[in-house]
């Protein structure tokens, strides 16, 4: 159970076609992969995604010095290993890079100590249930035109999918947006739910206008309205409308949570593993949430993200986005509507290594 060794390498899987997400071209999937071996033999992996190369050479090398902190360790401690990463790195932290370097390392070790116990993470966890609904996330960008838009949301709907996600905020006026939702409904009919991504390209009084409009026309969730670090414009925001706002993938620390929960300013707190650093801090972001009465879901890396939602009582959806399926035998299965946690020790999850040699770009 004790760690031999770790290893980083930066994987670089190219798309079929680029888009338009946030404001950038994305043409590429970035990792910084993570590989944990014990003195046993077992081999846990971890990876975080970018769709930007900028910074990813920068976090690889932070998680390469992190490595070198692991090995003498116990698989199963994972909240010393966490502590230890933070502690060495608390010059550049909390947060940021930070974070971004500890988190493949700290997937891993959840991997690997899975791995050794012989049991899936969700149930390391605690384990409340063995699946979970998940949402079609992938395709909808506002970049595509209505048309193209309508088609790839039936493609979804024909897969099984019950929700769906668009990103809005590049139109001038909320009809635009309407109209963009419209097409979609008339395209899935009445049984799938539309949620919507502003990607925080809003100002507050933009949101207020536009975000009664899409309620008007009927979706089940409004995804980050405004600036993540305007914590009184969603106060505002979740008071003036009846549509549940999700927010909180921008978000580094525990504390910040605590400050988005405390001004009643989200009713889904998104976590993202790579800025909250792994595994290890997303359990205690998941309990504060529960404690707020507040659901919590998961930004990205569904194949990873499963396992951590089937563990927490408080979990809403599955972000279905599957940037790094190029690099495993197999995603996680679908089910009509949900995704199935693996049964499986660990994450369940095997690389394809001849994808991973194909695509890596730093050893």
């Amino acid at each position: 159970m004790t760690i031999a060794l770790a290893a980083v390498s930066v994987v670089k899987v190219p798309l079929e076609s680029a888009y338009q997400a946030a404001g950038r071209e994305v043409g590429a999937n970035w990792h910084v992969l993570a590989r944990v071996r014990t003195t046993d033999g077992v081999e846990g992996f971890g990876y975080i995604v970018s769709l930007n190369a900028m910074f990813v050479g920068a976090v690889a090398a932070a998680t390469r010095e992190l490595a070198g902190l692991l090995p003498g360790m116990s698989v199963l401690d994972t909240e010393a290993a966490w502590q230890r990463m933070a502690r060495a790195g608390d010059w550049i932290g909390p947060g940021g890079l930070l974070h971004y370097a500890i988190a493949p390392l700290d997937i891993a070790l959840w991997d690997a100590a899975g791995k050794t116990l012989g049991v899936p993470v969700r149930q390391m966890l605690g384990g409340f249930r063995d699946r979970m609904p998940a949402y079609a996330s992938d395709g909808f960008w506002y970049s595509l035109p209505l048309d193209t838009l309508a088609d790839n949301a039936r493609k979804a709907a024909a897969q099984g999918f019950r929700a769906l996600k668009l990103r809005v905020g590049n139109e001038t006026h909320p009809d635009g947006e309407v109209a963009r939702v419209r097409a979609v409904r008339d395209a899935v009919g009445p049984d799938v739910s539309i949620m919507v991504d502003a990607t925080e390209t809003w100002s507050l009084d933009k949101a207020l206008r536009t975000g009664r409009a899409l309620q008007e026309a009927g979706v089940v969730w409004i995804e980050d309205p405004v600036k993540h670090t305007d914590i009184a414009g969603m106060a505002r925001l979740s008071a003036s409308l009846d549509v549940p706002l999700a927010t909180g993938e921008h978000l580094y620390q525990i504390a910040d949570y605590t400050r988005l929960l405390e001004a009643r300013a989200t009713s889904i707190a998104l976590i993202d593993l790579g800025r909250i650093g792994g595994v290890t801090p997303w359990r205690h972001v998941a309990s504060l949430a529960h404690g707020f009465g507040v659901r919590v879901g998961g930004h990205v890396l569904p194949e990873i993200h499963i396992q951590l939602l089937t563990a927490v009582p408080n979990a809403y959806l599955v972000e279905y986005v599957p940037r790094s399926a190029a690099l495993l035998k197999s995603m996680p299965a679908l089910s009509g509507a949900d995704m199935i946690a693996p049964s499986e020790p660990g994450f369940g999850l095997t690389l394809n290594e001849d994808a991973v040699a194909r695509y890596t770009v730093e050893a």
